[in-house]
């Protein structure tokens, strides 16, 4: 099995690098505003579709919604998302949480030297935010080289690749630690950097390289 996953690696190889390079990009030349439409797409992303989510957030900001709009405004947009009730109540949270009258998200994270710091502090301080999504965001800015998202579809291609024996039915913080570890060293045992193994589990199990 792991032929299988190295042969899909070296096909996608250049799509990923060039889809980190863009998140990198991201982070250098995007703005606050920008930054915070990553935090609201990660939260929106729990048991919904990521392609939906990412269309709820560009209709959001095409509107000024995202930025502006109240629990329920932002809550109209969110077709096809699940729970939208509360996770419109969660971007609200946070842009409040990132305000000071204005978002100031960018200076925030860079005062983090490490990303398992960051990570924890967004888990700690953003309603809606556990492990998985908070990795998911640093990831989408560029700031995720050394963290695993360890969604359903990863969770799935770890098991099939011997890393782990089950599919944990909750993610503590130290379980969410021993798995993103296992992964790390089975990248290294593979020849294939942690971040990228992440998109080829899930080119694996959706075809497509996406957020």
């Amino acid at each position: 099995m792991k032929n299988e996953v190295v042969k899909l690696y070296e096909e996608i190889k250049e799509s990923i690098i060039r889809r980190i390079s863009e998140f990198e990009a991201l982070w250098k030349y995007g703005n606050d505003e920008e930054i915070f439409s990553e935090v609201a797409f990660c939260l929106l992303t729990p048991q919904s579709k990521a392609k939906v989510c990412w269309h709820a957030i560009e209709r959001l900001t095409e509107t000024g919604l995202l930025f502006t709009g109240s629990q329920a405004d932002i809550q109209k947009e969110l077709y096809g998302v699940r729970f939208k009730q509360k996770k419109a109540l969660y971007i609200v949270s946070a842009r409040n949480f990132f305000s000071n009258g204005k978002l100031r998200i960018k200076k925030l994270i860079s005062s983090f030297k490490e990303p398992f710091k960051a990570r924890d502090w967004l888990v700690k301080n953003i309603k809606g935010f556990g492990y998985k999504e908070a990795s998911h965001f640093l990831r989408n800015i560029g700031k995720g080289r050394e963290l695993s998202i360890l969604d359903r579809h990863i969770l799935k291609n770890l098991l099939c690749e011997g890393v782990i024996e089950e599919i944990p039915t909750t993610l503590t913080k130290r379980r969410y630690a021993e798995i993103e570890d296992k992964m790390r060293k089975y990248a290294k045992e593979i020849g294939i950097p942690l971040q990228h193994l992440d998109f080829v589990f899930w080119y694996r199990e959706t075809g497509e390289i996406f957020k």
